[in-house]
């Protein structure tokens, strides 16, 4: 059986990964994984789903497009400590088929954030035109914060009209970021990490970050807009 589902997707990209020796490919998954753990706190675990991608993240989050915006741009924030992400948001359609827990997941709302993620170099943040018109939907003005980019062409010959975050309202949210920060350096550099996320599942591997150090989840969901 296929169940099909229109979601917003954030697909973080780690710049470069295929060409990096396997020790430090398996360094940048762990500090990936604890980004993801961070960054997602504030979104019940029902109303989303953490995907594994060749070279990094896709993170499918329900009915919440302005939820999955402050995800990418709170992820964005570990570039600052050594994480060379870049990450791509598109709002379209799913398909989950055969296996419970969304590992069957596919479709073209994944495939367009993957594209739109590979075409900014770290730190950018590059949203699609399906993802803008989702947050316009539901936070009417708020997709004034996403200025035009200009219109990319992938290696597929599919053109995709983007949109990244202004400057200024960069700068807005710049300080209400910074306890993200500090939760993402104790993160990154936590002793232990990447051969803890080498012995457990992803989502076993988040939950342990969350649990182990309970106030992360109170700090991440007292940081809004």
């Amino acid at each position: 059986m296929t169940a099909s589902l229109v979601a917003s997707v954030v697909f973080l990209k780690i710049q470069d990964f295929a060409r990096r020796p396997a020790s430090e490919q398996a360094r940048l998954r762990a500090q990936l994984q604890a980004v993801v753990a961070v960054t997602a706190a504030e979104i019940a675990p029902a109303g989303r789903l953490m995907l594994d991608a060749a070279d990094g993240a896709a993170i499918v989050v329900l009915d919440d497009p302005r939820g999955a915006l402050r995800l990418a741009e709170r992820a964005l924030t570990a570039v600052a400590v050594g994480l060379p992400l870049s990450a791509g948001i598109n709002h379209g359609a799913l398909q989950l088929a055969g296996r419970k827990g969304g590992e069957g997941m596919t479709g073209d709302g994944i495939a367009v954030a993957a594209a739109v993620a590979a075409f900014g170099a770290p730190p950018r943040l590059l949203a699609s035109r399906s993802f803008r018109d989702a947050l316009a939907e539901v936070a009417p003005g708020l997709e004034a914060a996403l200025g035009a980019a200009g219109t990319f062409t992938d290696p597929g010959l599919r053109t995709h009209e983007l949109f990244s975050p202004d400057d200024k309202a960069i700068q807005r949210r710049s300080r209400r970021y910074a306890a993200i920060g500090v939760v993402l350096v104790i993160a990154l550099v936590g002793a232990g990490v990447a051969a803890r996320a080498s012995t457990v599942g992803q989502q076993p591997f988040m939950e342990v970050i969350l649990e182990k150090v309970p106030y992360w989840r109170d700090l991440v969901q007292k940081v809004s807009y």
